[in-house]
């Protein structure tokens, strides 16, 4: 019999996951799995869990949760060497991920979406500090500068009440703080000298429930979309800032767009504000820039729709 560990953040989104959860170990059962439960209670015990789990001991490891949940298993998941297909119920506020994986938001047509079988191969990154070999891995996005942190910045309780809403009241908060990152970035072709707002690293085509900011995401194509924001007058931010969310930003002089397998960004001058140096890798805190960006080709199974 296939084993499957499902694990689940109680406190994920609206906290409704719960009620679902004998539905989904039903769905597994009748799939052939034998089902073992890992209920999430405080920050550390996911990646404690699945310290203990030897790299064949399972054949699915399904997180419901958001994207945050995500990033931590897969981190746990890469770290350990375990060797398992990683399936998703979306149950958190964010769930940019599952949405491009056109994975319904119920969780028992998401676990039947497991139960189904189909599995591609996805890329995933790594990122981590200039020179050295430890960092941290993420499956949806990096993000670096203002509005790029908005996430971890984000009351929790503010966040399970309101939703994806809470993201957007954060988003207008930090707009009238912009401050620009004067920065070096370079890839396998080019250097570029700028000074920007915000940058994303994208592998799939949404964040922050913003589904069309990466039209042409292609999660197993090797190379991730890169998009940042040039210092620009804030007259001109607002309307630049919706055509990136609805994807229209292509050829706009205060954008710079490429797609490579590899990014690295440095600072130019010193930054007083050092929250400004934190990275976002998925809503988690990555490592402070600067940063290399790698693209793991196709290192991931995951169930799709």
């Amino acid at each position: 019999m296939k084993k499957l560990k499902l694990i689940y953040n109680p406190n994920a989104g609206d906290k409704t996951f719960r009620l679902s959860l004998d539905d989904c170990i039903s769905v597994f059962q009748e799939a052939g799995f034998f089902v073992d439960i890992f209920r999430s209670m405080k920050k550390g015990d996911i990646e404690r869990a699945l310290s203990r789990v030897s790299p064949y001991e399972y054949d699915t490891i399904v997180v419901a949760g958001g994207d945050g949940s995500i990033n931590i298993v897969v981190n746990s998941m890469m770290t350990n060497g375990i060797r398992a297909k990683l399936g998703i119920i979306p149950a958190g506020t964010a769930n940019d991920f599952a949405s491009y994986l056109k994975i319904s938001k119920k969780p028992k047509e998401a676990a039947q979406v497991i139960a189904n079988g189909k599995v591609i191969d996805t890329d995933i990154g790594f990122v981590g500090s200039v020179g050295s070999s430890t960092g941290k891995y993420f499956i949806n996005v990096c993000g670096v500068g203002v509005l790029s942190n908005i996430s971890h910045h984000t009351d929790p309780d503010f966040k399970n009440v309101l939703g994806k809403i809470a993201y957007y009241i954060k988003g207008i908060e930090e707009f009238q703080n912009l401050t620009p990152l004067n920065v070096k970035i370079t890839n396998s072709q080019m250097v570029i000298e700028e000074k920007i707002y915000t940058m994303l690293v994208l592998n799939s085509s949404g964040v922050g429930s913003f589904e069309k900011i990466n039209k042409e995401a292609k999660i197993d194509d090797g190379v991730f979309e890169f998009i940042a924001v040039k210092c620009c007058p804030l007259t001109d931010m607002a309307m630049l800032g919706l055509k990136v969310l609805r994807g229209d930003y292509l050829g706009n002089p205060n954008i710079i767009y490429f797609k490579d397998s590899y990014v690295k960004i440095e600072l130019l001058e010193d930054v007083a504000d050092k929250i400004l140096l934190e990275t976002d890798i998925d809503g988690e805190l990555g490592p402070n820039i600067p940063i290399e960006i790698k693209n793991l080709t196709k290192a991931l199974k995951i169930y799709c729709a």
